[in-house]
């Protein structure tokens, strides 16, 4: 089955009880039993939900994994996995990783013992420099939030299996559309199902595929003991969204390779990060890893000027000055004082989020309306 026909249909079936096309809500915290112990698969909806069984065969069918596991919120997913580690372990990351990530790693789970190195991971041998014998996760991000670095997830799995270590790849900002992780090698696969998933920025979850079933049984015992699931309702609009997933990202796409090629010959934008471009650091792993190039943007204004960004991001009128990304609407974000604040000043600049750093979620709207604010705004 083509992706685009299980965005739609991957891992569904009909609803048993009135043939009804889209899987009902099941608004119900519990389920009835004939006897104790005697129940129709469910008995209580922290462990299991029709709805959200639903979900999580569609995010397992379209990450090309086995098992599905749908959360609260990304940040919960991203915790559930940290859980799989005992103290004194050790954890390889990105070090230009989302802020939010940043800070569940070094502000909640180093108090625990699990240390953390943060390398530039453009250059695979960064990794390897790192792996120990306590090492037991590589945590990825591709691209990375917000500077787009491009990470060879092939590479890593060949590192994580040579070292016997776990791999996990947050996809949330290429999508399984664009990019396929498991495929490659990975272990695990992340997603903030707030963004591209759902797609409408009217709902907050986090996903977790794996493959393999002995991993998959760990992650479900986490989930269902820490208890950090989403609701019937908020499974449904995810849901909804996937079978939407495929053109959309073909839109997101065409913009943002529109707006990237605007903002790369505007007079006062410095640099503008893209994967898409041929001079982009590591645009031929993104060319063969990636089926095209996202709608994520990030530039910097001429002179670093921080009331310049501020300043821009401000007179958008399209664009929508807002936290998160991946919706059908676009977004800006400064992320120095938004989704990045959480990450100590000069450790934000070691890696380029500087302070007129400005980041685009590309949303489906008419591309010649979004360069046009582009201009006015930067005029």
């Amino acid at each position: 089955m083509k992706f685009n026909t299980k965005a739609i249909h991957g891992g569904q079936k009909h609803d048993p009880a009135y043939g009804a096309v889209m899987p009902p809500i099941y608004q119900t915290s519990t389920y009835a039993q004939s006897t104790p112990g005697g129940h129709k698969g469910y008995e209580y909806s922290r462990t299991h939900n029709p709805t959200r069984a639903a979900l999580e065969a569609a995010l397992a069918s379209i990450e090309d994994g086995n098992h599905g596991l749908a959360f609260g919120s990304g940040l919960a997913a991203i915790d559930a996995v940290m859980k799989l580690l005992n103290p004194g372990d050790e954890v390889i990351s990105t070090n230009d990783l989302y802020g939010g990530t940043y800070r569940l790693f070094t502000k909640i789970f180093e108090k625990f013992g699990i240390k953390f190195h943060f390398v530039g991971m453009s250059d695979v041998e960064a990794i390897e420099e790192k792996i120990n014998r306590n090492t037991k996760l590589i945590w990825v991000e591709t691209p990375t939030n917000p500077m787009m670095n491009v990470v060879d997830i092939a590479a890593c799995s060949a590192i994580a299996k040579k070292h016997e270590v776990l791999l996990a790849v947050d996809n949330t900002f290429a999508t399984p559309y664009l990019q396929q992780p498991l495929s490659l090698g990975a272990d695990i696969v992340m997603h903030s199902a707030t963004k591209y998933l759902g797609g409408h920025s009217d709902v907050v979850m986090g996903a977790l595929v794996v493959r393999d079933n002995a991993l998959a049984e760990r992650l479900y015992f986490i989930q269902n003991a820490s208890g950090a699931v989403c609701g019937p309702q908020d499974s449904f609009l995810v849901l909804r969204g996937i079978k939407t997933l495929h053109v959309r990202m073909q839109r997101h796409c065409e913009n943002g390779r529109a707006v990237a090629e605007y903002l790369k010959n505007h007079p006062q934008v410095e640099k503008v990060y893209w994967p898409g471009f041929s001079d982009h650091p590591n645009h031929e792993v993104a060319r063969s890893q990636m089926r095209d190039f996202g709608g994520m943007i990030s530039f910097v204004t001429k002179g670093n000027d921080f009331q310049k960004a501020i300043s821009v991001v401000e007179k958008l009128k399209v664009f929508t000055l807002a936290e998160s990304l991946g919706g059908v609407e676009s977004l800006a974000g400064h992320p120095a004082s938004m989704t990045h604040a959480s990450i100590p000043k000069q450790e934000r600049e070691k890696t380029g989020v500087v302070d007129s750093l400005i980041r685009l979620s590309v949303g489906i709207e008419d591309a010649e309306d979004l360069i046009q604010d582009l201009a006015q705004a930067l005029a």
